[in-house]
């Protein structure tokens, strides 16, 4: 049995930004080991709690790590000439109809290795820990197979044990409908349902279950069965809904349970209300409006006013948000969708935790695990007012420095 004594790190007459609002006054914070062991404010701090603490400096902000609860970080090729397409005028549907969009994605990975796929992604994941984040989910959805999901998901394990960072999986089989059923999309839910469900749920390779519930993906119905082959299995869903038009998929994502409903430009007020009542989590991706230059915004108002939680993420993917910046999306957020910047760091602390059903992370406060992120910057709404690299001074991931300057 070790004897070793856990680290102790200090940092004085620090901003506190604690997960869900700015603490107002300055405060002393001390880690042990993998725990926040004492927040308390200077005019009460004890220096003789300072004994055998590491001193980590004074002054700017500490937050929680961030938390980017929706990517899509494990992907083969680019499709940077669907970036010119769009520019050029062409419509995301069309590009779709086109045998782009998901499915040129789904070509490369498929092709690639499972070595491969992670070296790709190693650098895109790197870019997030960078500007913060200390939990990323990661979904698969561009193998659309049995192997090609398993693969994706076996990378997204393996960028979690090579990296400081806590990975979240989430199977998206229901992501597009590839090319060996272009004629049966009943069938490949089938095969997702009856095969691909129970793989993963066997194997222990994913946290969670998604759906694209959109009239270029899936129906209501048929994510509906995915939902349900999910429940059968003990995994929790999650559901892309609303992006591009209302077909109620919020709604009843929300009636299975849902931790989250993501994009929902178009959720009407029942979709809220049932947001609502079961406890989801309306996760606003503001990386992929600014990509495909849409014009219909969540509606952020009615959300706020019936207390839907929201949480904000990157979206990081090939097509429709190839950024890989989260500091931007809390800007974008801001200055997209009109959310306050205590609002847009909140749902990239403590409500993008929620989305991902996590209760402990995402959070400051005495006993929470110390994964901490602490900026040059004087308050914390500076980091969704300045689109500005270099501003983590230091990051904690289960108490450990993994960052410093």
């Amino acid at each position: 049995m070790s004897n070793t004594t856990p680290k102790r790190h200090l940092w004085r007459d620090i901003h506190v930004f604690d997960g869900l609002r700015t603490l107002p006054e300055s405060m002393a914070v001390i880690t042990e080991g993998s725990r926040v062991a004492s927040l308390v404010a200077m005019r009460e701090f004890d220096e003789g709690l300072a004994e055998g603490c590491i001193d980590m400096g004074r002054g700017g902000v500490m937050t929680p790590g961030l938390v980017d609860c929706h990517t899509h970080l494990v992907f083969g090729g680019s499709r940077a000439d669907e970036f010119e397409a769009r520019l050029e005028g062409v419509s995301y549907e069309e590009i779709v109809r086109r045998g782009g969009g998901i499915l040129s994605t789904v070509t490369a990975t498929r092709e690639a290795s499972e070595d491969v796929l992670l070296e790709l992604a190693k650098p895109r994941l790197q870019a997030l820990i960078a500007d913060g984040v200390t939990t990323v989910e990661i979904k698969s959805g561009y193998g659309l197979t049995v192997e090609d999901e398993v693969k994706m998901l076996r990378v997204a394990r393996r960028l979690g044990e090579a990296l400081p960072v806590r990975v979240v999986t989430t199977l998206l089989g229901a992501h597009a409908l590839p090319p060996e059923f272009q004629d049966d999309s009943d069938g490949y839910i089938d095969l997702v349902c009856q095969e691909m469900v129970p793989a993963v749920a066997r194997e222990g390779l994913a946290d969670a279950v998604d759906v694209f519930c959109e009239k270029i993906a899936f129906s209501v119905v048929q994510c509906e069965r995915v939902f349900e082959a999910a429940e059968a299995h003990g995994l929790p869903i999650k559901a892309h809904a609303e992006q591009l038009s209302n077909l109620g998929g919020t709604a009843m994502a929300a009636r299975h349970g849902a931790l989250s409903a993501d994009h929902i430009e178009y959720l009407d007020e029942a979709g809220i209300a049932a947001m609502r009542d079961a406890g989801s989590v309306a996760v606003i991706l503001p990386g992929a409006f600014h990509t495909l230059r849409e014009t219909q915004q969540p509606p952020i108002a009615a959300l706020r006013a019936a207390g839907v939680p929201m949480a904000v993420a990157t979206d990081a993917n090939p097509g429709s948000s190839p950024l890989f910046m989260p500091t931007l999306m809390l800007n974008l957020a801001c200055t997209l969708f009109r959310l306050t910047p205590q609002e847009a760091l909140a749902g990239m602390t403590a409500h993008g935790a929620s989305a991902l059903g996590l209760k402990e992370e995402g959070r400051i406060h005495e006993g929470a695990i110390a994964d901490l992120c602490i900026w040059d910057i004087d308050t914390p709404a500076a980091l969704a007012y300045a689109v500005q690299p270099g501003r983590l001074r230091q990051r904690l991931f289960q108490g450990e420095l993994t960052h410093a300057v």
